[in-house]
């Protein structure tokens, strides 16, 4: 079995995002402007986004997220990382909606407090921006440190993910 990959660009109101597709899961999603884009040899044909179902659907459950009217993802992925980042990653989508983490923290769930740079380096290769969620770690401090899309997105992110006053409970 031949496993086709593809692409598409999907817009979306944090800019037109390149998708690309591996057979029937999402192995990329890329922001205008990326730090660590794909090679373009390794994205594939262009295709339609409307009609490659794949594509389709990253792009349905990305709209969905972005109109704050989803939470999670139900897409099939395939990451190609080495295995210090897919455990990374595994790990990155653990990370509930709403909630952070820090690098530091993750380094010492690796076993390490001096991975943290590592661990760094993986959350900024990560290749699934958004679905694995790499805009909810945060610098030791709590600060928004890099983001391969961009600090304003990775603000706008966490900002779509903050609980209303309301929903924190706070009635002030």
């Amino acid at each position: 079995m031949t496993i086709t990959v593809r692409h598409a660009l999907v817009p979306t109101t944090l800019g037109d995002l390149l998708v690309v597709a591996e057979g029937p899961s999402i192995a990329g999603i890329y922001f205008p402007g990326h730090w660590h884009p794909p090679a373009d040899d390794a994205v594939g044909q262009p295709v339609d986004p409307a009609t490659d179902e794949v594509i389709a659907e990253c792009g349905r459950q990305l709209t969905a997220y972005l109109m704050g009217e989803r939470t999670t993802f139900d897409l099939p992925l395939a990451t190609h990382g080495d295995a210090f980042s897919e455990t990374i990653w595994d790990r990155l989508l653990q990370i509930p909606y709403g909630q952070t983490t820090t690098y530091g923290a993750l380094a010492l769930e690796m076993g390490n407090r001096n991975f943290a740079q590592r661990v760094g380096q993986a959350v900024g290769h990560n290749p699934i921006s958004i679905v694995i969620p790499c805009h909810r770690v945060l610098g030791a401090d709590g600060s928004l440190t890099g983001y391969a899309g961009g600090l304003d997105r990775k603000r706008t992110l966490l900002t779509l993910e903050s609980p209303t006053a309301d929903e924190a409970g706070r009635l002030f």
